[in-house]
């Protein structure tokens, strides 16, 4: 166990994101999402939540500051509805350990899936909220 570091964040993880450069972007996608299908380097997180993640996550990295939305989720597709819990869910563990949280860009399914396609790395989580994928984009990091 390391100091500092948060208990939901596998070593896979931490190395993953260690190796991320800037402008690499990572999902953190829900437990409906069929990572497979979209990416080679899967990372499994079964029994955390999304919220959890971005928490733990977002205390060891910059988000791109050189993008006006650095953070993206899926938009509902015609005849479905977004649940707001969902994004304020996400918004909320975001701001517990970043000064300014960024808006949040939302995309067409098909228009997501293939950003997804680019992705560094995709962490398949517990999460069961409807829509509840968020992709980030990694910054610099300032000292």
């Amino acid at each position: 166990m390391l100091k500092g570091i948060h208990p939901a964040l596998s070593p896979t993880l931490l190395a993953v994101l260690c190796e991320m450069g800037h402008g690499d972007e990572i999902l953190f996608a829900d437990a409906h999402f069929p990572a497979h299908t979209f990416s080679k380097n899967v990372i499994r997180a079964d029994g955390v939540s999304v919220d959890t993640l971005l928490e733990g996550t977002l205390g060891l990295l910059e988000l791109d500051q050189y993008v006006d939305k650095p953070l993206v989720m899926m938009s509902a597709v015609e005849g479905d509805k977004l649940d707001p819990c969902v994004e304020e869910k996400y918004r909320s563990a975001m701001c517990r350990v970043i000064e300014t949280c960024p808006e949040i860009e939302r995309v067409e399914r098909f228009a997501f899936y293939e950003r997804v396609k680019a992705c560094y790395a995709v962490v398949l989580t517990g999460e069961t909220a409807k829509y509840g994928n968020i992709i980030l984009k990694k910054g610099v990091t300032t000292c």
